[in-house]
């Protein structure tokens, strides 16, 4: 699996799991809703930048957005 791909899945699990809307999560990361949804449909790729206040409103570790596998319920 790529590593765009990965960030996606992992972004989108972890915003599901904190109950945040891709507007929630871009308003509190200081960034658009579209972005969001461009970085879950792979159409983007993030700055390390954004990648750090994404897992910052997440309450993750960044590394937690690149994990090969999300973590078991």
């Amino acid at each position: 699996m790529a590593l765009r791909q990965i960030f996606a899945r992992n972004l989108r699990y972890w915003r599901l799991r904190r109950g945040l809307s891709q507007e929630a999560l871009a308003h509190s990361a200081g960034t658009d809703r579209t972005y969001i949804s461009s970085l879950e449909r792979q159409r983007y790729s993030a700055s390390i930048d954004v990648i750090e206040a994404i897992a910052r409103v997440l309450e993750v570790e960044p590394a937690a957005l690149f994990a090969p596998e999300p973590p078991e319920d």
